[in-house]
């Protein structure tokens, strides 16, 4: 069987390259090792009896540009958070904080005097990220077009030729303020914000990318949705998707290879599309394997009775908890982290953030929780390296974790957060740990980096080739006939769709000149 198009891999980003290459009229067939797609695009019932739907790995949307989901015509719904964050003071044990959004309470911390640094310093980022955006979904400019596209000489030296964390210090002289912007350098990245290498500032540019504005919003009916409706228009353009099937090699002229039900199968594309890491392509193509980049993180999954209760209590606790609730996550704080991970440590206190889904879309929610006033919560851990994880026995490692996240939370709560937690149908708490390992050994992710590997610059190098259409759309490998089409392509990473979209465009492009 001879396909124009085999994808490897039934993650959002594959569903969405399969979509629009089966809406040029091309014929795609999608291959997914789980019995389900969606990849870490998914939504759970985690609790034996407890009627919610988690997003069980990924968790928020900023990446997916609107026109994918307008082109495919994808029922994919967002929700924007009221409220940015709200970051209680580890000084005061949380008896005072930051919020932002609507309104700020810098003066309650003792940084009134930030609050313009704050807001100059996202103004000046902004330039460089509206300008930038719209060239995710275009073939990739090189280095020097994209610094004269962004046209603002200090925004783009501070986020793209120095060390982010110097920007930080110089906007900003709250040790507090300063952690509150550098999380979003740090988070799923092993590094710290002064790192030479520049990949903390890689990181922090994609986070504040999405939309050109940086904005982070929570997919109604949780991110199983979107990575459903994705499917369905896939499916709806006339893509096959095809469930249980491992694939166990690829050959660079097309022929995939594949086991389901017990059965080998062989089925032959123009042009495979890996939705899969660079390491697990290597591995399948029988090519020598990348060295792995280590994820750097943990997520705890919760099911509350409530909400806690929080010592400060010039904040309520929809506006705390409606946007990223920063635990411990102080500049210094980072940094001591960083150091005592990178020394085989658990970090204590553990840096965490928390989003609470189900204040921006009850919908998760079957109507007996809502009433009852129960909440999802997620705890992420930041400096969490994979090498830490498997370091031990891993579900000791697992537990340990969990121990640190949840000790962390508490060291700001007005109440401990085992005293709001569920309890399953079995009267177990309602507590998920999902590791680097657990992402490995369940999706596939090496290392359990969320991004597939390092992530990279939006743009090309100056003197990098462009001369084929998978190069010029950052898709590239070895192999002219294979093609990255997820996480790890150039402008992957996150839940945006944009590699699986710029894997079609390549494709549609080679096919097209011959």
């Amino acid at each position: 069987m001879t396909y124009d198009a085999v994808i490897v891999g039934g993650g959002h980003n594959g569903l969405v390259a399969a979509a629009y290459l089966a809406r040029a009229g091309r014929r795609v067939q999608v291959l997914e090792r789980l019995d389900h797609v969606g990849g870490a695009a998914v939504s759970a019932h985690a609790f034996d009896g407890v009627d919610a739907r988690l997003s069980r790995y990924s968790y928020l949307v900023s990446l997916l540009p609107r026109r994918i989901i307008d082109d495919l015509d994808a029922r994919v719904r967002l929700a924007r958070r009221r409220y940015s964050s709200y970051t209680p003071d580890p000084e005061t044990g949380g008896r005072t904080g930051l919020l932002v959004g609507p309104t700020a309470t810098f003066g309650a911390i003792g940084a009134a005097a930030d609050e313009a640094g704050f807001a100059e310093f996202y103004r000046r980022c902004g330039t460089a990220t509206s300008r930038l955006w719209p060239t995710l979904l275009q073939p990739l400019t090189t280095r020097r077009q994209a610094r004269t596209l962004v046209g603002d000489d200090t925004a783009w030296q501070m986020m793209v030729d120095e060390p982010i964390g110097h920007a930080i210090t110089d906007a900003v002289t709250s040790d507090l303020v300063r952690g509150v912007i550098a999380t979003d350098a740090l988070i799923g990245t092993f590094a710290r914000t002064d790192d030479p290498s520049l990949t903390q500032n890689v990181c922090f540019l994609y986070h504040l990318l999405g939309g050109g504005t940086g904005d982070w919003d929570v997919p109604i009916g949780g991110m199983g949705a979107v990575s459903g409706a994705l499917a369905a228009a896939a499916a709806s353009h006339g893509a096959e998707i095809v469930c249980g099937a491992e694939v166990y090699g690829i050959d660079p002229d097309g022929e995939v290879r594949y086991r389901r039900g017990g059965d080998e199968h062989r089925v032959h594309g123009r042009y495979v599309l890996a939705n899969v890491t660079p390491t697990v392509l290597a591995r399948l193509l029988g090519d020598p394997e990348p060295d792995p980049v280590p994820g750097a993180q943990v997520k705890v999954n919760l099911m509350l009775r409530r909400l806690p209760r929080l010592h400060d209590d010039s904040v309520t606790a929809e506006q705390a908890f409606g946007g990223t609730f920063h635990i411990n996550e102080t500049y210094s704080q980072l940094d001591r982290a960083y150091a005592q991970a990178d020394h085989g440590v658990v970090p204590d206190p553990l840096p965490c953030e928390i989003y609470c889904h189900s204040l921006t879309d009850p919908t998760i929610l079957s109507d007996d929780l809502r009433a009852s006033g129960a909440h999802t919560l997620t705890v992420f851990g930041l400096h969490t390296p994979h090498q830490l994880v498997t370091s031990g026995e891993t579900d000791r490692m697992r537990d340990a974790l969990t121990s640190a996240a949840l000790k962390s939370l508490n060291s700001v709560l007005a109440e401990p957060v085992q005293d709001v937690l569920m309890e399953d149908s079995a009267g177990r708490l309602c507590i998920e740990t999902k590791t680097t390992a657990d992402l490995e050994r369940a999706l596939g992710m090496t290392a359990g980096h969320i991004f597939h590997g390092a992530l990279s610059w939006p743009f090309a190098e100056d003197d990098e080739p462009l001369d084929t259409p998978a190069r010029r759309w950052g898709v590239a490998t070895p192999h002219a006939r294979v093609l990255l089409c997820g996480s790890g392509s150039r402008r992957g990473g996150a839940v945006s769709g944009i590699g699986g979209h710029n894997a079609a465009m390549a494709v549609l492009e080679s096919l097209a000149a011959k």
